[in-house]
């Protein structure tokens, strides 16, 4: 479980709860529940009562709320995104950093992940900043991950895998390209879900080529790297 901030303000036995849920969520998933998911987790009438407790939260600054998306929802202090400028400075200097990680461009068709002609470059990262040990640091293009919190131009932290389970958000490969979503395993195949609703679910049936190449263990935003 990701490690709770020093909050200035007492949470109430309720609030606590809520953020609890939202970070095994983040460690499970890679991603904050939904308002709806809340509501039905703690078993309130509606996602109406999971906001109220997300603004007191929010108050209380346990937890930023970011508008425009259904889990625009971070912790603050957040050990698996780089948050503040003291974390971005661990990124600059190589004494404080422990993990020196690739960071994947736009990946070639067929290729490895990690071949060489992939890398751009290498940053080193303080590795208490993650709740699993990423292998590599891979740049999103689009915005299909939008309301997951996961933009155009962000840097997503890569732990190499074959195996997910379902509600993950993963890298895959389909056939001669590499994409990320999240990961789900139904009896008619697999199914890879946007966090946009502008995009559609990516249907692999079970005869199509399709490989996970790892698994989201947090984010970094590139325009904090600057």
């Amino acid at each position: 479980m990701i490690d709770t901030p020093a909050l200035p303000v007492k949470l109430t036995a309720r609030q606590q709860q809520i953020l609890e849920l939202i970070q095994n969520a983040i460690s499970r998933t890679g991603a904050p529940p939904t308002r709806a998911e809340i509501a039905a987790e703690l078993g309130f009438k509606s996602a109406n009562a999971a906001e109220e407790h997300l603004q007191a939260l929010a108050r209380k600054g346990a937890i930023e709320l970011v508008s425009g998306t259904s889990r625009g929802i971070r912790l603050k202090q957040q050990r698996t995104t780089v948050t503040d400028r003291a974390q971005q400075l661990m990124l600059a200097i190589p004494g404080l950093s422990q993990l020196a990680l690739p960071l994947v461009g736009r990946v070639a068709a067929g290729s490895p992940i990690l071949a060489q002609e992939h890398v751009d470059q290498t940053y080193h990262v303080e590795g208490s900043l993650f709740q699993h040990r990423p292998d590599y640091l891979l740049k999103v293009r689009g915005m299909s991950m939008r309301d997951a919190g996961i933009m155009d131009g962000d840097l997503l932290a890569v732990q190499s895998t074959r195996e997910a389970r379902n509600g993950q958000i993963v890298v895959a490969r389909l056939g001669e390209e590499v994409t990320v979503k999240r990961f789900q395993r139904t009896a008619h195949g697999i199914e890879l879900h946007a966090e946009n609703p502008d995009y559609p679910t990516i249907m692999v049936a079970p005869d199509e080529p399709f490989e996970i190449e790892g698994l989201a263990v947090g984010l970094i935003r590139n325009t904090m790297l600057m």
